[in-house]
């Protein structure tokens, strides 16, 4: 059975969340504590000073809501995204904030009903400027995840309280299986028609070093080797074997428990990687999809997120992954 997004219960929290919510703070607490003991002893003694006193800190308690409200009207937030998102290691996202009208102070941004952890912030944000804030999110495990807000929280002015407004952005982040060590071979390359293997031995290509010869008109100067120039008194140009390309094809089998395919998918995750970086075409067989053998950065691209969907329901329309 693939489990699904729970993104009908993500929605229905996300509408039935209040616009804002207000937490304590530890020096909240103390100070709440504090006020508390100074109106508890102005009943019981009648001091003036003590009334004056309890005055004073309940109205700080007024400006601090009042001005963290500020704070967090006029904003506009939008989601920029990550690169490339791997399991259980930190990685790179990014919002866009700004403000129409005023000024606003020491901003938290978050996901809001989400497995991801971390929180990027700005300590000062003035209107009309639209600032990128960064923060180092940390997912769990592979596979899609669905955000449904953007968490902006501040503690401005006093520290005391930390109130948050969320604005709700639906969209859809891919986590890639964890990057790690592949304990197995490939396997055998595919054996392609007659004539279509390269020769190892042609020249002009990356390998070894096969020889030397004078260089002609018209060729790549950064081929010369200076040295054995300079000693035999003419431009000499190195020539170096090509380097055999292959073409693997790494299966995914059909049938597997959670854990198991969770390790299987780092593992092919990680032969892709080694078998790319060496030059090497590699294919992708797995009981939803197949693709074809190419090499290259985006083939990697393509196979990373073809397993972080792997045994997850894609969305229907289309929906594009942060």
């Amino acid at each position: 059975m693939k489990p699904r997004l729970p993104s009908w219960w993500a929605r229905v929290r996300s509408r039935l969340r209040p616009p804002r919510t207000l937490k304590v703070t530890r020096i909240g607490r103390t100070y709440l504590v504090v006020t508390f003991g100074v109106g508890l002893g102005a009943l019981n003694t009648g001091n003036n000073l003590l009334y004056l006193l309890l005055g004073l800190l309940l109205s700080m308690v007024v400006v601090s809501g009042v001005l963290s409200e500020r704070c967090l009207r006029y904003l506009s937030v939008r989601r920029v995204g990550a690169d490339a998102a791997f399991a259980q290691e930190p990685f790179a996202f990014r919002w866009a904030i700004s403000r129409g009208q005023g000024h606003a102070f020491a901003l938290t941004l978050s996901e809001a009903d989400s497995p991801l952890t971390g929180a990027g912030g700005v300590g000062y944000l003035p209107a009309g400027v639209d600032h990128v804030v960064r923060a180092d999110l940390t997912a769990p495990q592979r596979g899609p995840v669905l955000l449904t807000g953007v968490r902006v929280t501040t503690t401005w002015p006093l520290g005391l309280f930390a109130k948050t407004r969320t604005f709700p952005l639906e969209s859809t982040l891919l986590i890639y299986p964890r990057r790690t060590y592949a304990c197995q071979d490939p396997g055998a390359p595919e054996q392609g028609p007659v004539g279509d293997a390269g020769n190892p031995r042609r020249n002009d290509g990356n390998g070894d070093l096969s020889g030397l010869r004078e260089l002609a008109p018209g060729e790549d100067a950064r081929r010369i080797h200076w040295m054995k120039s300079a000693s035999a008194g003419k431009l000499l140009r190195v020539e170096r074997e090509h380097e055999e390309r292959r073409t693997f094809v790494l299966t995914v089998a059909d049938g597997l428990d959670a854990e198991a395919l969770e390790r299987r998918c780092e593992e092919v995750a990680a032969l892709a990687h080694r078998l790319i970086e060496e030059g090497h075409e590699v294919g992708l067989d797995t009981p939803e999809e197949r693709l074809r053998a190419a090499a290259g950065t985006a083939q990697e691209r393509r196979l990373l997120r073809a397993l972080a969907w792997l045994g997850y329901e894609r969305p229907r329309g289309g929906e594009e992954a942060a």
